[in-house]
């Protein structure tokens, strides 16, 4: 298990990018219970602070990383932020086909670095569910253009902290310039537009 575990050393605590404050004021503002996490690769730090996590990735170090599930729920449990027993699933595959979870079951679905999920993942999501999301490769922008989501706070990285805000959410998503078909632009070329205001990570609330 050491040496699985230092694949998570080698991506995210070596490179500062474990997000434990993240993920501790999602599930301390929002009552976070439940996780979906496609394109995961092995960045478990959900499972720190959210009890259920479903990871999807098809990558071959990711399955052998999730190869031991109960050896990794232990070696999480001795750092976990709840008292709940650590849950762990994991699917090896395409996070674009069909997943075998039950629809709106999920609080929260992470979309970081692994394209479109806002769309496909939408009917695990709960009513009332939110959606983390950047815009690394547009995926933001779609949730931005879906009715189905609406923009409830942002979170900026300053001096290597998460900072949740609520102000001023009108401000963001407004395109530079126009488009014809903004969508359509954005998922063709998969990267995300410039706007006049932006966030290091955007939450939106599920209808």
């Amino acid at each position: 298990m050491f040496q699985i575990l230092k694949l998570y050393k080698q991506w995210y605590t070596d490179r500062d990018y474990e997000q434990r404050d993240l993920f501790q004021t999602l599930a301390d503002k929002f009552y976070i219970q439940s996780v979906l996490y496609p394109g995961s690769y092995v960045h478990i730090s959900p499972s720190f602070f959210i009890p259920y996590a479903c990871y999807v990735d098809k990558d071959k170090k990711a399955n052998e990383f999730f190869k031991d599930i109960e050896g990794l729920e232990k070696e999480i449990q001795k750092q976990a932020s709840y008292s709940e027993p650590v849950q762990i699933k994991y699917h090896s595959q395409d996070y674009t086909k069909p997943i075998t979870e039950p629809e709106h079951s999920f609080d929260l679905l992470l979309s970081q670095y692994a394209g479109f999920i806002c769309q496909p993942c939408k009917s695990y999501l709960k009513h009332g569910g939110l959606l983390l999301v950047n815009n690394s490769h547009g995926d933001a922008g779609v949730a931005a253009l879906d009715t189905d989501y609406t923009l409830c706070g942002v979170f900026n990285r300053r001096e290597n902290r998460y900072v949740f805000s609520t102000r001023n959410l009108d401000d963001y998503f407004i395109p530079k310039k126009q488009y014809q078909d903004l969508k359509s632009h954005i998922t063709e070329t998969c990267k995300g537009i410039p706007y006049t205001k932006t966030a290091t990570l955007y939450l939106f609330r599920l209808s």
